[in-house]
């Protein structure tokens, strides 16, 4: 994974947001974090635009251990890497003491194991929770 540009924090009011750009297997690749008040907005594109929409949540049970959910909104709905990576993400999220939900965008060209764990390391590197 080469850094092309550093990441950048900025925290205008009333959202914070974290953005970086890198190259991973060869493809420009923007990244976008942000922290709304209730939820977090996770935007990583290597086309340009969105593609696939994921909501991936916390869900807690009185008598069990938690459990994480994860649902595509928009896109590719046969594709379980996609769901693996919000699945990571949000546990994550979890494991640092936040409750949010998270929001995930994934505009890739390709969806290997070593592009999305790649992705995953990027957004836990320039996390805002």
């Amino acid at each position: 994974m080469e850094t092309v540009s550093s990441s950048s924090l900025t925290t205008p009011f009333p959202v914070g947001y974290k953005k970086t750009s890198l190259e991973i297997k060869g493809n420009k690749t923007d990244v976008v974090v942000c922290r709304y008040d209730d939820y977090f907005l996770v935007m990583v594109t290597q086309i340009g635009c969105v593609g696939t929409i994921l909501h991936a949540r916390k869900e807690e049970g009185f008598a069990s251990d938690p459990t994480f959910s994860v649902s595509v909104i928009f896109g590719k709905r046969d594709e379980p890497l996609l769901d693996a990576c919000g699945r990571q993400l949000i546990e994550h999220i979890s494991s640092c003491g936040s409750s949010r939900p998270l929001v995930l965008t994934l505009g890739l060209k390709e969806h290997s194991p070593g592009t999305l764990k790649e992705i995953i390391s990027a957004v836990i590197e320039n996390r805002l929770w």
